[in-house]
């Protein structure tokens, strides 16, 4: 799955030692979607993905990942986990609505204020 936006969050660098004794790293960010309606998503990047990737707040990216959920005691965690991330100059949503042109016979005359047309033929000012 991807996503585009916009890192607000980086968290604190995690490692440790496993069980098993392997060393691991994992390195937390927040993103937030260039939608009309945005959203935080919360990921992370695990082991040498970690050190790969250093995002910085500010940074737009596209973000390919995976979800996984497990579950521990009874209940459910889902997590987000980063394998690819870009950084792109674009801060534009993928989907974005057309720019509205006005055409000239539609524009108003210098001076004169712009009131929107609602479909009512009155001689009063109010728009409803």
């Amino acid at each position: 799955m991807e996503v585009k936006g916009k890192i607000i969050l980086k968290l604190p660098l995690m490692s440790g030692t496993s069980k098993a004794g392997n060393q691991w790293s994992k390195q937390e960010y927040v993103l937030e979607t260039l939608d009309a309606y945005p959203k935080k998503v919360h990921f992370d990047f695990f082991g040498e993905r970690a050190n790969q990737y250093n995002f910085e707040v500010g940074d737009v990216i596209n973000l390919s990942f995976d979800i996984e959920s497990r579950e521990y005691n009874g209940r459910w965690f889902t997590s987000i986990r980063g394998w690819k991330g870009e950084k792109t100059d674009d801060a534009t949503p993928a989907t974005s609505a057309p720019a509205q042109v006005q055409t000239p016979e539609a524009a108003p005359a210098a001076g004169e204020p712009q009131v929107p047309d609602f479909g009512q033929q009155s001689n009063d000012d109010l728009p409803f």
